[in-house]
Parts: C-alpha cells; sequence; structure tokens
C-alpha cells in the first residue's frame, strides 16, 4: 500500500503565502519525478511544477517566480512554497507520484493523493 497525502491548504488573501507538503508513506521505498497539479472549478487537471528525483524542476508558467517545488529525499516528501498568492490560484492541488518503487520492487506510475483546496481571497 502507498499512501500520498497532502497537507497545508486553506484560505488565504491575495498577496499571502502558503506552503503545500506532500508525505509518500506506505510500501514505497524510492520515488522518482514528483509533481503538484491543480484543478479550478470546472476546469482540467493542470501541472503546476514538477521535480526530479535529482532536484530538476520545472512551472507551469502561470507561477514561474512565485511558487517554488522542492523535496526531501529521505523523508519521501514534497513541497510547493506558493507566495504572492493570486485568486486565480484558487484550486484543489494534487500531489502527483511519476514513478516510485517499493519494497517488494513493484513499481508505482502515475499515484495521486487526495488533493487539498487552495483558496486565495480577493
Amino acid at each position: 500500500q502507498v499512501q500520498l497525502v497532502e497537507s497545508g491548504g486553506g484560505l488565504v488573501q491575495a498577496g499571502g503565502s502558503l506552503r503545500l507538503s506532500c508525505a509518500a508513506s506506505g510500501s514505497i521505498v524510492s520515488v522518482n519525478d514528483m509533481a503538484w497539479y491543480r484543478q479550478a472549478p470546472e476546469s482540467q487537471r493542470k501541472l503546476v511544477a514538477r521535480i526530479t528525483s535529482g532536484g530538476n524542476t520545472n512551472y507551469a508558467d502561470s507561477v514561474k517566480g512565485r511558487f517554488t517545488i522542492s523535496r526531501d529525499n529521505a523523508k519521501n516528501t514534497l513541497y510547493l512554497q506558493m507566495n504572492s498568492l493570486k485568486s486565480e490560484d484558487t484550486a484543489v492541488y494534487y500531489c502527483n507520484l511519476g514513478w516510485g518503487r517499493t519494497v517488494t520492487g513493484d513499481n508505482v506510475i502515475d499515484y495521486w493523493g487526495k488533493g487539498t483546496l487552495v483558496t486565495v481571497s480577493s
């Protein structure tokens, strides 16, 4: 069993900051690419930021310069620091595990957390 548990969402005023966390636990022993996606009401889920196990990152244009993705490989935890939040950042944010491996050697591919809601008030 693998779990991805997001935390850190909430209500914040425009211009404020939040830090999201995503902890991978259970039988997972190694994690490769991880990412944050978000889905606003009546919209498709979209990539926010991605990070490889080596620390290479890429961001959606809409969040460049405001959001920072990072990870703690020892803890299998992913973070998203969100600064200068705007009302259009309001969405459910999902953690995605692109590829990982369990203690039994099984691959875990494209695994999702349940999401955490971020609401930015203007």
